[in-house]
């Protein structure tokens, strides 16, 4: 697997503070890609040991929520396995951590995959310039879902996923406990 950034103290790609590593690959190729630097699964540079324990040391911190996955996309096929094996560690070492990935794949085409056990949310579906809306909570157009992954996986019966929040940021003005339940009741 390779990448081309981590984040620390990502606030936009996830619920609390985060670290986001930001994978190579991706085939989806979505026009207007706020990340096409990223869809070269040859770019970047190697996810080597170094990597995995700048991304470590901040889960170590209390006040980071856990680890989002993002890219380029995480599910393209020469990260899979390498991504399964780094979620499944994070989630051994770190289970009071949360673990999010987005993914231009639809869910009912991935949530059988292995390291879906292990994810707690999942961003699905390719980016779409025609219902993009600067207003949505962690997402970026109005197809993509955000998916409670260990809720939809319960339910086990191939029907729609459960959905984990509302559409849409609630407005700034509101008190933050407010403003927080706000965005999951939607």
């Amino acid at each position: 697997m390779r990448y081309h950034d981590i984040t620390k103290d990502d606030m936009r790609n996830g619920d609390g503070l985060r670290v986001v590593l930001w994978v190579a690959g991706c085939d989806h190729c979505c026009p207007d890609c706020h990340n096409p630097v990223t869809w070269d699964p040859e770019g970047g540079l190697p996810f080597d040991a170094a990597a995995k324990a700048e991304i470590f040391e901040q889960l170590e911190k209390p006040y980071i929520s856990g680890l989002t996955l993002s890219g380029g996309d995480p599910l393209h096929p020469v990260n899979r396995r390498d991504v399964r094996l780094l979620v499944r560690e994070v989630r051994e070492r770190y289970p009071d951590k949360t673990v999010w990935l987005y993914t231009g794949y639809l869910w009912e085409e991935i949530r059988d995959l292995p390291v879906m056990r292990d994810v707690d949310i999942c961003v699905d579906g390719e980016f779409d310039r025609h219902t993009k809306d600067a207003k949505l909570l962690w997402k970026g157009s109005k197809n993509q879902r955000v998916i409670d992954v260990q809720a939809s996986l319960r339910r086990g019966d191939g029907q729609e996923p459960v959905l984990y929040c509302g559409d849409y940021a609630p407005d700034f003005d509101e008190a933050p406990m407010e403003r927080g339940r706000a965005a999951c009741e939607g």
